[in-house]
Order: structure tokens, then C-alpha cells, then sequence
């Protein structure tokens, strides 16, 4: 494999060397719930094994648990921290504490709130604020309660937090139902309603495969307002949603990959990797793609992904 030829001996020395004496996994690698993340931590660690002699485990966690975890040296990666989203949690440990360091790379993304196109159209809905409407809100009430359904993200990600202080701000907190599931879960439903010609509203972002299997409409909002955002999560404030409002459209968001910052002096070699690592937002909805869409093992898309990308892993681990 080119890439292994590039590295140097000595280098992989020092690498077999650490990892010899470890009693557990060199580098642990937090995986929360979403596709690109899955996909980013496996190709990691197919990198970090394949090439630095490093025993890599994968964990499952939130983003809090991550972070907390990068802090006391229990995890040591976090491949896919959305900023702003997870802006709290990026104060605390990277700008206050120093424990953790971002990866200055990010891949631009977008979120925001979809309707199936042929829906939209054919009712009408182009702007959030038609959400507000209770005969609009009707057409999503699957359940007969008088209120619609909206789905809101998984439990456990940040911007689902956000989203409920963006229903709240808006006002269709008081005319739909805010529903919270697993994200494979709701883009099935979607799915499904498309194929039946049934209503669906919800979440949607990129990087992700769903605009390539489906014509979205992005519901109209203003442009993003600083003044008219301030986010607060339930981990700093028990009254965050009261306390918080967000009354505009998202500003552009970016995918960074954080690690703990005691990889800088226990594996330096990883650090580096994980310092320049660098994806476009094509490849990421790529690999969303593979994974949910074409079911591909993970693991297994990871290492065929790194034999297609050699010269690019090799810039990630030499530049």
C-alpha cells in the first residue's frame, strides 16, 4: 500500500513501541448516532491500525459523554462535532479548559426544516411560517389530536434542542406535536409517506443522502440574525428553553473533528492525522449514502474507502 511505504520506520517504531505496552486500546474514538460520524470514526481507525500499529476502539456516546470523556483521557476523538450546535460543549473543553482541540478543517453543512417538494407544491407551503397556519398543521395531524406532527432530530443531538426553541420562537410549537426519534427511523417514514403520498415535515441537513434520494423543499426563513439567537442547552441552564429564543435560519454550520489534546505528547502521530484531516461535503454525503442507502458495513466501507483515497490519507498523516 503507497501510504504504508510513506511512513517512515522510525515512526512506526515509536508507534509499535507505545502500543505494546498498553493494556487496553491505544486511541478510543467516540461515535455518537448519525451516519457520516459511523463512517468518519471506522475510516479513522482503519488508518490509525493499518499504518501507526495502534489498537483503535470505537464507542458509542452522546456528545456530552464524548466530550467529557476527551476531557479525562477516557476517549480521545470525537470525528464529527457540529459547530454551532455543539458551541457549549466547544467553549467549555477547548476554550476553557484547553483539554481538546478542533480540527481547523471544517465541512460546510446546512440545516433546516423540509417538506417533500410535490407536497409543498401542491399546498402551497414555502415558509416556516406556514407552520403557524392550523389548517396547514392539519395536513400533518396523522393522529386526529387537532395538532400536527413534526419531526424535530434524535434524541440527544443538540440541534434538537435548538429546534425546539426555533418551534417555540416561531410559534409552531403551538400548532404541531414535536417529535424526537432516531434519525433512520424518520427518514423511513419519509419514505414512506412520499411513496404514499402522505404528509411529512421535519429536520433535514447537509451533508446527507436524503436530497439525492428525494425533491425537498427547504421551507423559507430569514437569513440568520445573531442578534436574534441566543441558545442556551439544558446542561447550562435548567430554564434554557425559556431563557432562549431563535427566530431566524440557521447560520452555515461546519463539521469539525475534535480530539483530546494529550494525544499531542501520547501519540503524536495520531494527533497530527486528526489535526489535518480534511473531507468535502460530497464525500460526507457520500458515505451517508453507502452506509443507510446501500447498507455497507461500515467497517468494511472504511477500508475500501481508504484504499480509493491513498494520496489523500497520505496528506492527512505527512502534511
Amino acid at each position: 500500500m503507497k501510504l504504508k511505504q510513506a511512513i517512515t520506520g522510525a515512526l512506526v517504531a515509536i508507534s509499535l513501541s507505545l502500543s505494546g505496552i498498553a493494556s487496553a486500546a491505544d486511541v478510543v474514538i467516540g461515535v455518537p448516532n448519525w451516519p457520516s460520524v459511523a463512517a468518519t470514526a471506522n475510516i479513522l481507525k482503519v488508518v490509525i491500525e493499518d499504518n501507526l500499529g495502534l489498537e483503535v476502539e470505537l464507542q458509542n456516546g452522546t456528545n456530552p459523554i464524548v466530550f467529557e470523556a476527551m476531557d479525562s483521557g477516557a476517549m480521545h476523538a470525537h470525528p464529527e462535532v457540529w459547530m454551532p450546535n455543539q458551541q457549549n460543549l466547544h467553549d467549555t473543553f477547548v476554550k476553557k479548559k484547553g483539554t481538546v482541540a478542533m480540527n481547523p478543517n471544517g465541512v460546510p453543512a446546512f440545516q433546516g426544516m423540509c417538506v417533500p417538494k410535490a407536497m409543498a407544491t401542491k399546498h402551497g407551503i414555502t415558509s416556516i411560517d406556514d407552520l403557524t397556519n392550523p389548517d396547514i398543521a392539519a395536513l400533518f395531524d396523522s393522529d386526529g389530536d387537532g395538532r400536527g406532527e413534526i419531526w424535530i432530530g434524535a434524541p440527544g443531538w443538540a440541534s434538537t434542542n435548538v429546534e425546539k426553541i426555533r418551534a417555540k420562537s416561531y410559534g409552531y410549537d403551538q400548532t404541531f406535536e414535536l417529535t424526537e426519534s432516531d434519525e433512520t427511523l424518520a427518514y423511513a417514514n419519509l419514505d414512506n409517506a412520499i411513496k404514499a403520498g402522505k404528509p411529512w415535515v421535519g429536520f433535514c441537513y447537509t451533508p446527507h443522502y436524503v436530497f439525492v434520494l428525494h425533491d425537498m423543499q427547504v421551507l423559507e426563513e430569514p437569513p440568520f440574525d445573531a442578534s436574534k439567537w441566543k441558545v442556551v442547552q439544558p446542561t447550562d441552564d435548567p430554564a434554557w428553553l425559556s431563557v432562549s429564543k431563535a427566530g431566524t435560519a440557521w447560520d452555515t454550520a461546519y463539521l469539525h473533528l475534535h480530539y483530546a489534546k494529550s494525544l499531542e505528547k501520547k501519540h503524536p502521530e495520531v494527533a497530527k492525522l486528526f489535526r489535518n484531516m480534511k473531507l468535502s461535503t460530497d464525500e460526507v454525503s457520500e458515505m451517508t449514502y453507502a452506509l443507510v442507502i446501500d447498507k455497507k458495513d461500515p467497517g468494511a466501507y472504511a477500508k475500501d474507502w481508504v484504499s480509493k483515497h491513498e494520496d489523500q490519507v497520505l496528506g492527512w498523516m505527512t502534511n
